[in-house]
């Protein structure tokens, strides 16, 4: 029985067409062209997320091929931090982009265009993990180099090691929505407000989750303090 053929979005595998959600929108292209430099309309500087979104949302493909050029490093980055397996990163962070591409119409430019897609994302990580029966227990968490001890230190270098598990263990224990909101604020530098804002839930709870993350990981340092 013959199959429907993959297509890729900017080296992201895409299978067979989805069902259109809320408008008509044009099929996302089999692949996207490489990503030009768009400027302006001065011609003095590259074009903005939110300009880019509505010439996407127009249907202009290699508008939304620059968008894919420039944010999916960080997507994959940020999906392989929730998910904890590369494979599955890819998946989502694929699946996540299709969505994207026929909801650009849903984009009101309220949010900044990088917190948008962070939003679709994240949120189609969390639904993964909440539906798979074993938490992930690699985080892609690794010292800074500055932090690293001197060569010949042996010991040192084992404790470092140890200390890392030890915060990757204690954060896979977590619920996923207190690992989205440590990584994303922690890894990825974001705001309590973007926080907020990406995960659909109140400053207040961003800091409650936080408050309560951040403990943990202190109990589970104790040992190498």
């Amino acid at each position: 029985m013959s199959t429907a053929p993959t297509r890729t979005i900017s080296g992201f595998r895409e299978g067979p067409p989805r069902p259109q959600a809320r408008r008509d929108r044009p099929a996302a292209p089999g692949r996207f062209p490489s990503p030009p430099t768009p400027t302006g309309p001065d011609r003095t500087g590259p074009v903005s997320d939110r300009l880019l979104a509505v010439r996407a949302a127009g249907g202009d493909d290699r508008a939304f091929a620059v968008l894919v050029g420039r944010h999916s490093a960080a997507l994959l980055t940020l999906a392989r931090r929730l998910t904890g397996n590369r494979q599955d990163a890819e998946d989502m962070v694929q699946e996540s982009l299709l969505s994207a591409w026929r909801r650009l119409p849903d984009f009101r430019g309220d949010a900044a265009f990088r917190t948008w897609l962070y939003r679709i994302v994240t949120n189609r990580c969390l639904s993964f993990l909440r539906s798979r029966p074993v938490p992930p227990v690699a985080l892609d968490i690794r010292p800074e180099p500055a932090t690293l001890p001197a060569l010949g230190a042996p010991e040192q270098i084992a404790e470092s090691h140890a200390a890392t598990r030890a915060v990757v263990h204690a954060l896979a224990g977590l619920d996923p929505g207190q690992q989205a909101c440590w990584i994303l604020r922690e890894l990825h530098g974001m705001h309590y407000e973007e926080i907020a804002r990406t995960l659909s839930i109140s400053e207040q709870t961003v800091r409650g989750r936080l408050f309560r993350t951040r403990r943990s990981l202190a109990r589970a340092m104790e040992p190498w303090r």
